[in-house]
């Protein structure tokens, strides 16, 4: 099963370079999982889109509507982010060696300690799933 990280959600909802193929490929996955930390670094996301001018208020409210519908619906598994999620995050941090950012930790450790494959858009934590030893797919 495949985790998304928010690089891959924000090109499903948003119009990006990648749109098409992330669209295609999520219409053929079967139990997508996601984490709270992606409901969270979505809105901000498509807000950061908005206040750029890439984007209109109202066609951020539709992104947000499509998102609710889909978490009703549910179109995505959940995992939730708990104590093991952050103290592994803690503790890849803690190496030194990586560029980890707090939040794409936690998405890596979500991953990891459900048995999943982080599907990301994002070079920068691809490599740093590479690293860790993260079963990941980068999606560009």
């Amino acid at each position: 099963m495949s985790y998304l990280d928010t690089s891959v959600l924000t090109a499903y909802y948003c119009p990006e370079a990648h749109s098409a193929k992330i669209q295609r490929m999520l219409s053929t996955m079967k139990n997508p999982t996601i984490s709270p930390l992606v409901e969270i670094e979505l809105h901000c996301a498509v807000a950061r889109k908005v206040r750029a001018g890439e984007m209109g208020p109202a066609v951020a409210r539709r992104i947000f509507a499509e998102f609710r519908t889909h978490l009703a619906e549910p179109r995505f598994n959940f995992v939730p982010v708990q104590m093991a999620e952050y103290s592994l995050a803690c503790q890849w941090i803690e190496g030194l060696s990586s560029p980890l950012r707090a939040l794409d930790a936690l998405h890596l450790a979500a991953a990891f300690t459900n048995d999943l494959v982080l599907v990301t858009a994002d070079k920068v934590l691809a490599k740093s799933a590479k690293y860790l030893g993260v079963k990941h797919n980068l999606v560009l």
